[in-house]
């Protein structure tokens, strides 16, 4: 490596690069991080975490190195999962292990070590290595763990795998010269244990806009009112309420309106079981697109939806990729949720109706239907200049660099 660069190593168990389906945060805050003078590794599993599959590393490989567009990818061999069990938290600590001992034997000195939780594992892995690199260390905050496993994961506060994540979490906030949450009220969480507001940013999630501008266009082929769900289909997002909105605008023989879910995960299979028994005919399932596909296929769908759970964890908000996707589209979108931010409501970019209300979903999807074309396209043009405005991915790079350094 270029010994005149700075060098930032990322730790998150779940990155990718934009040929595979996910969220590409860290790989496109990477890519601007090299603009500016940095050399960059991203630690990450080689298991593709949303179709439960090792895509990166052979039987007897327990790491791999990859370049992608500059940026030095570390796959790092982990356990294969095909629900949250305790398979997946075996997974998370071989992880940590891994990370450890690769970061450990590389001869780098990197300056900032970033560790990146959805777990906690992978921000004390960071830590470690911080220490023994003797490198800056930064927490980013994705998802608010253990919290979110007691609200989304039905696990109990007492529960002694909690208990432990609740030490790790306030043991890893305390070490931390700064700490970058993505919800815009994760801070009133974060300080609640004692921690200083002053070393707390917020730096939301964003969109690569070169992706929309440089998209290939095709013109639409499809007559029907065609919504779009794209993204991850596990317990957490409720897709069974769309299913059971789409049942309800089906009985009422309203045929103009299609719904597609494009993606993939563990409830997959189940969704596609009870689209069956229900006898929709509105909903159709489709595969999982690499994330540089995703503005292609945005061409297709009219509109877009987007749900969440009822859950206590939203009062801190939401930074959700799909929702900077769906506004860059310029489309309108379809809302069911109550977090404490609607970027969707703010932009004036769509409709917002109570989470786990089948009835005001459907009712929702029909309002936008019947919509004027000159009032959804309006509405898709607010959303488009809102993400420009806040949610570029260039903006909060620079922004994240400023204050890592």
């Amino acid at each position: 490596m270029n010994n005149n660069k700075k060098s930032l190593w990322i730790f998150n168990h779940y990155a990718i690069p934009p040929e595979m389906p996910g969220g590409t945060r860290h790989f496109d805050f990477a890519k601007e991080f090299i603009k500016k003078g940095y050399q960059v590794n991203i630690f990450a599993s080689g298991l593709r975490y949303v179709k439960r599959i090792d895509g990166e590393l052979k039987k007897d490989e327990s790491s791999r190195e990859e370049w992608i567009d500059g940026v030095r990818f570390i796959w790092l061999k982990t356990f294969p999962y095909e629900r949250n069990d305790w398979r997946r938290i075996l997974g998370m600590f071989i992880y940590m292990w891994r990370a450890m001992w690769m970061g450990i034997k590389l001869k780098e000195k990197p300056d900032i070590i970033v560790g990146s939780s959805v777990h906690l594992l992978a921000v004390f892995a960071a830590y470690i290595l911080a220490q023994i690199k003797k490198a800056k260390f930064i927490f980013e905050v994705r998802d608010l763990w253990p919290q979110t496993l007691i609200d989304l994961g039905n696990y109990k506060k007492h529960n002694l795998f909690i208990i432990f994540m609740r030490q790790l979490e306030k043991f890893l906030y305390i070490k931390a010269k700064k700490i970058i949450t993505l919800a815009p009220k994760a801070n009133e969480y974060i300080t609640k244990l004692g921690i200083t507001s002053e070393k707390i940013v917020w730096i939301p999630n964003g969109v690569d806009l070169n992706m929309f501008r440089n998209r290939t266009k095709r013109k639409s082929t499809n007559n029907h009112f065609l919504i779009s769900y794209i993204g991850a289909h596990g317990k957490a997002n409720v897709l069974e309420v769309i299913l059971e909105a789409a049942k309800i605008i089906q009985d009422k023989a309203i045929n103009n309106i299609k719904i597609e879910f494009v993606g993939d995960g563990p409830e997959k299979l189940n969704l596609i079981n009870k689209a069956h028994k229900m006898k929709l005919k509105i909903v159709e399932f489709k595969e999982s697109v690499p994330k540089e596909k995703i503005p292609e296929i945005m061409e297709e769908p009219k509109a877009f939806i987007l749900c969440l759970e009822d859950a206590p964890l939203y009062k801190y908000g939401i930074s959700l990729n799909k929702i900077y996707d769906y506004l860059a589209s310029g489309k309108p979108i379809i809302f069911s949720g109550n977090s404490i931010n609607n970027p969707i409501e703010k932009a004036r970019a769509g409709l917002t109706v109570p989470p786990r209300n089948p009835q005001a979903l459907a009712k929702g999807i029909i309002n936008l239907y019947n919509l004027s074309a000159e009032e959804k396209k309006e509405m898709g043009k607010r959303g488009r200049k809102y993400v420009e405005k806040y949610h570029s991915i260039e903006m909060l790079a620079d922004k994240f660099l400023k204050i890592i350094s």
